[in-house]
């Protein structure tokens, strides 16, 4: 004899098709600890007579639960609750910043067969130069030429990541500038380098196009005569997404100029020309010190970044990744350079970039008006809110088993009052889109249950 099922057959509302509803009516209760997991889901049929819906609909919606995750079927006996809210099941994390890995078993092994046959023994017997070989900085300018960003070799140092790179120019502009300005929120490993080297950190408001001018202007007003260096992400800012507008970048340059402010650039989400979007060592090359990486655009274990400094901090900034004492690895160089020659690289970016689109595209269809609509390609998403709402969710998240990062690590003040504007980042690159699909309901059901709730 079946145990009989302990679900209470309910049907929301709503002008969707009736097994969208169904499945998600199923899905809260899941998650929300009303099922748990081996309970005994209704028998078809039934539940379609009880709801007054087709039988399909039934069927599809238990399909759309099985594909999540949530129910499984066993031939013969029914459908059964396969998971359960309480953190003993697996956890999605939605808090690395990285792309989807791109290459394939087979394809590193043709790429390692064919340097083994090609590479130059001299990469490996002996230290390369400070700046990286000029063959690879050739290369390197290339890459970013393709990204609207024209660099001769001689101007480029190649570093062991875009982290390094950031390292390298605050150490060569902070003698100079001792006061970094930046977004509201923004990259915390820069707030950690800015911290450690004992500068003054000032975070200023931004808006939907991130850094606000009549911010940036009051700001350097305020900190005349000392000189000031700006640390900024002008396309897709991590971690909210912004990206300035052609104006906006202007009005950047121009103020930069007017006092004499130096600028750091973090470009690493930069993968596709854009002539309405000018990267700012275009409009302000004497004083922008250009940071670009792989990681974000190609693969995170190359770990190889590029830093253009101004003209004239390239001897300081040379002096600083010497003392920095980490070089790259004579494989990664060796690959990059593979890639790059062959056409794989390109063709890489062009497929992270459709990937892009369709995890955003999803993120969107789930979260809907909770999220920031992300302007450009990257693999991040934002959903903006006041402090305390953001932690609130953070910890719920984690108790249906979703990981993300706290909003805290981000702010340029750290103790920002509880209603100070903050917000959830979403990593939408590294896990399979199957569990990227069940991590984003599960957001969705925190957050209708917040909602929901009275306060």
């Amino acid at each position: 004899m079946r145990l009989r099922s302990p679900w209470q057959p309910c049907l929301p509302a709503g002008d969707g098709p009736p097994a969208e509803r169904l499945a998600d009516a199923l899905a809260g209760d899941i998650l929300g600890g009303r099922l748990q997991s081996g309970d005994r889901l209704p028998a078809h049929r039934p539940l379609a007579w009880q709801l007054g819906i087709g039988i399909g609909s039934v069927t599809r919606a238990y399909a759309t639960l099985e594909r999540r995750g949530l129910v499984r079927s066993v031939r013969g006996r029914g459908t059964f609750v396969a998971t359960s809210p309480n953190g003993t099941g697996q956890m999605l994390d939605l808090s690395a910043n990285m792309p989807p890995p791109m290459f394939s078993d087979r394809a590193l092994a043709r790429t390692l067969a064919r340097l083994a046959r090609t590479v130059d023994p001299a990469l490996f017997n002996v230290y390369p130069p400070v700046a990286g070989h000029i063959e690879h900085r050739r290369i390197m300018a290339h890459w970013l030429a393709e990204l609207g960003v024209a660099l001769s070799p001689e101007q480029l140092l190649l570093t062991s990541g875009a982290q390094q790179a950031l390292g390298v120019a605050l150490t060569a502009a902070r003698k100079s500038a001792p006061v970094m300005l930046t977004e509201a929120l923004t990259y915390p490993g820069m707030l950690i380098l800015a911290r450690q080297a004992g500068m003054q950190v000032q975070g200023l408001p931004m808006d939907t196009q991130g850094l606000l001018p009549e911010a940036l202007a009051h700001a350097l007003a305020q900190h005349a005569p000392q000189r000031c260096v700006l640390y900024v992400t002008p396309t897709m800012h991590n971690p909210t997404t912004a990206t300035m507008g052609t104006e906006r970048r202007h009005a950047i340059g121009r103020l930069c100029r007017h006092h004499d402010a130096l600028i750091i650039e973090d470009d690493v989400y930069d993968c596709v020309h854009d002539a309405a979007l000018p990267p700012l060592v275009t409009l302000a090359p004497e004083r922008t010190f250009y940071v670009s990486s792989l990681s974000k655009t190609l693969s995170p274990g190359l770990r190889i970044g590029a830093l253009a400094p101004p003209q004239g901090f390239m001897q300081a900034a040379r002096d600083a990744l010497l003392s920095a004492s980490l070089m790259i690895a004579p494989l990664s160089y060796a690959m990059m350079a593979q890639w790059m020659l062959d056409g794989t690289a390109a063709s890489v970016r062009q497929s992270l970039r459709g990937e892009a689109g369709r995890r955003r595209a999803l993120a969107q269809s789930v979260l809907g008006p909770h999220l920031a609509p992300p302007p450009y390609d990257a693999f991040h998403a934002w959903m903006p809110m006041k402090l305390a709402r953001a932690q609130h969710l953070a910890a719920e998240a984690a108790r249906q088993g979703v990981k993300v990062t706290l909003p805290q690590p981000f702010m340029a003040c750290p103790d920002a009052a509880a209603d100070a504007p903050a917000g959830i980042r979403l990593c939408l690159g590294p896990t399979p889109l199957p569990d990227l699909r069940e991590a984003l309901h599960r957001l969705r059901h925190v957050l209708d249950g917040m909602d929901n709730s009275v306060t």
